[in-house]
């Protein structure tokens, strides 16, 4: 990524997670940390869905940096529309993240807006430690 290219950080907590089934969807990002958000997780279908709350325990993710264009073919993977920040399932909206060395910094996430049931939430918030016993 050139210095001139614009880039915003963003969270992700599930496939799109380094080791995730659609990790390759981040190529051409910088991974910049790992860290947690303040939410829970729950398990949707084959993807995990974040709904954040600061009352709640911890969501595992990764952070990278990503260039407006590649946030904008993210948006259209999660289901938003071309310029929108609100699609069907997903909303994107920014968050507190606080990173593995304690720094805590704004991004941009992917908050799932439909229904949840308590019976496929993911208490300790982790999406690939989940996935590996489905």
């Amino acid at each position: 990524m050139s210095a001139d290219q614009d880039s915003q950080p963003v969270f992700v907590y599930g496939t799109l997670r380094r080791g995730g089934s659609n990790a390759f969807r981040m190529d051409g990002s910088t991974f910049h940390g790992s860290g947690t958000v303040a939410g829970r997780l729950y398990r949707i279908s084959w993807y995990p869905g974040l709904v954040l709350d600061s009352e709640a325990s911890r969501v595992t993710g990764d952070v990278f940096e990503a260039t407006d264009e590649q946030l904008t073919v993210l948006d259209e993977f999660e289901g938003l529309a071309a310029g929108e920040i609100e699609g069907s399932e997903y909303r994107r909206v920014r968050a507190t993240v606080l990173l593995e060395n304690g720094d805590a910094i704004e991004a941009w996430v992917y908050e799932w807006k439909g229904s949840v049931s308590e019976a496929y939430a993911i208490p300790d918030g982790d999406w690939l430690r989940a996935e590996a016993s489905f």
